[in-house]
């Protein structure tokens, strides 16, 4: 093999990871908070009243919370080694603000991983929400600041560095739509090996990302990667349609057939309903996925009209290795 070839795995992916609509069952990614861990959870919250912290300055073994935390390795157990996605259900929103709810996300989120930086500028924690921006090409605008359809993708697929994991918390639903939705790139993999495998080797070779305006003055403002690499027995991936899209057009690249090819059967994939499953999030629920795993997406909603009944997502993301700035 030519040593420029990129490597190709040329095997159904097999294990729990490759789960489809049909061998997916509730309980291997649900995990609902008990009513003593909902305690805790308003335990915490009475103590922080009285006694307020930072956010950034609280850590998973501020208070004690062994019910919660029981939950938490219940969902790192299906992030880190079974269908590699989880929803865990019953954070009593209801009875706490906005910021009260994010300070419990993060001491929970940090128990299963580190949070770490989600912009250059060193954001942390970071609200999704519709700013009625339009996420053009070059403009920085991230899709998930509108209320577009989000096409299937794995977060910051842009970047040199990504997140292990992705967590979201849902505070507020749209008024409609916003359906949540989970597929395995482990199943989209041999989806496309079964039906288009002339095209799956140009899914190992680069492609053009805009990088959303997110990288230092001095450097380009679009990356190349592909979007599969392969491991021992495993791949990876960095699915960003949106973003691609943009750096061909940023760049003024003409897409050649083969990479045209390669990107319509990977959206006629994720398209295929039977190897996705989805979901409402509902106030209080706290989604988790392996990013490079699992990728995700989102119906376009119809928000509130009053600005404190519209929809807000709190997102984290997770990573233990490096340093936790963006840059990884």
């Amino acid at each position: 093999m030519n040593a420029m070839m990129p490597v190709v795995f040329n095997h159904d992916l097999t294990g729990p990871e490759a789960w489809t609509r049909a061998t997916l069952g509730t309980d291997d990614w649900l995990v609902t908070l008990s009513a003593a861990a909902r305690e805790e959870v308003l335990r915490v919250v009475e103590t922080l009243r009285r006694q307020p912290v930072p956010l950034l300055a609280l850590r998973p073994d501020s208070y004690e919370m062994p019910h919660c935390r029981a939950a938490m390795a219940a969902a790192s157990e299906r992030i880190k080694s079974g269908v590699r996605f989880a929803l865990v259900r019953g954070l009593p929103i209801e009875r706490m603000s906005d910021d009260e709810g994010r300070a419990l996300f993060w001491m929970l989120s940090a128990m299963i991983m580190r949070p770490v930086a989600q912009k250059l500028d060193g954001t942390i924690i970071y609200d999704v929400h519709d700013t009625g921006m339009k996420p053009l090409p070059g403009s920085g605008v991230r899709p998930d600041k509108s209320n577009v359809n989000l096409l299937f993708h794995n977060d910051n697929a842009y970047n040199q560095v990504m997140p292990e994991v992705v967590g979201l918390l849902c505070i507020r639903p749209a008024v409609s739509g916003g359906l949540s939705r989970a597929m395995s790139f482990a199943t989209a993999h041999n989806a496309l090996r079964a039906r288009y495998p002339n095209l799956l080797p140009r899914l190992y070779a680069p492609f053009i990302f805009d990088r959303q305006r997110e990288h230092r003055p001095e450097e380009a403002p679009t990356f190349e990667a592909p979007v599969f690499t392969a491991g021992v027995d495993s791949v990876s991936a960095r699915l960003g349609l949106h973003q691609v899209k943009n750096g061909y057009a940023m760049t003024n690249t003409p897409m050649d057939e083969a990479t045209a090819a390669a990107i319509a059967a990977v959206e006629e994939v994720f398209r295929d309903p039977s190897l996705q499953t989805e979901f409402m999030m509902e106030p209080g629920d706290m989604q988790f996925a392996a990013n490079r795993e699992v990728g995700h997406s989102r119906t376009e909603f119809q928000d509130a009209e009053e600005p404190a009944q519209k929809r807000l997502l709190i997102r984290l993301w997770l990573r233990d290795e490096g340093v936790p700035g963006y840059l990884g």
